[in-house]
């Protein structure tokens, strides 16, 4: 005697098919199987640093977009105002360039020129134009543009060069020699006119004192051999490396 079918096997009908399964609620997209534990999403590249999975240098080498206040000391006929002015005009973020000798020449009537003789009134001048371009240079920095001074800043006289201006524009001022040698500065200045050309006699005494440079911490670069932009370059490694490792002065 044979067993009936449909007593010989639990949950099957009677035409032997196995009924459907109740229906199972979908996985999350974030637990993957169940009792495993989550997986987190791969951490998205950081923007402008890598494309892919290479490294990118940085975009902006030297100083980059820093906002820095320089002043840019040399004798005269080093070439300052014009390496200043192209290193100003060739950064990628606002830089601006305020040279000493033009803001003294503001004054038109009762401009006491040195030339015809150094007295109170031409230092009185003097000290009253580098105030203005310390003034100018802090305006510029609190609206976030930088800004790059020249002079003819002595090392013989701390107190009224280098000190003062230290006072005008703000402890962060990063100070950079620039010193050709005597043949180069001398053959600079004949090419200028007005009262910006000096006698040679001149030019050739402030150079001896602007060796006193040497040895005391600051950057010094010998531009004699460079042109403008070559010198500007040099110039904006030069400012890289004081940002890096400040000098004491």
């Amino acid at each position: 005697m044979q067993q009936g079918v449909g007593g010989g096997g639990a949950g099957w009908g009677q035409s032997g098919q196995h009924p459907a399964a109740p229906a199972q609620p979908p996985i999350p997209p974030a637990q993957g199987w169940p009792g495993s534990p989550a997986v987190p999403p791969p951490p998205a590249p950081p923007v402008g640093e890598t494309t892919g999975h290479i490294p990118l240098p940085p975009a902006v080498a030297g100083t980059g977009g820093a906002t820095l206040a320089v002043l840019l000391i040399g004798p005269a006929g080093a070439g300052k105002t014009t390496v200043a002015r192209h290193w100003a005009s060739t950064r990628p973020v606002p830089t601006a360039h305020v040279s000493l000798d033009d803001v003294r020449e503001w004054v038109c009537s009762g401009f006491a020129d040195p030339q015809a003789g150094w007295n109170d009134h031409s230092e009185a001048q003097y000290r009253l134009a580098r105030r203005t371009c310390g003034f100018a240079a802090r305006n510029f920095l609190a609206n976030g543009i930088s800004c790059i001074l020249d002079d003819a800043v002595f090392p013989d006289r701390p107190v009224v060069g280098l000190g003062g201006w230290k006072r005008h524009v703000g402890p962060a001022l990063l100070p950079v020699v620039l010193l050709p040698g005597l043949e180069i500065v001398l053959e600079r200045n004949a090419a200028r006119s007005g009262n910006r050309r000096l006698s040679d006699e001149e030019v050739a005494r402030i150079h001896g004192r602007m060796a006193g440079w040497y040895g005391s911490g600051l950057p010094i670069i010998d531009n004699s051999h460079l042109d403008v932009e070559g010198t500007a370059r040099a110039l904006d490694e030069a400012l890289a490396r004081a940002i890096a490792a400040p000098a004491a002065w």
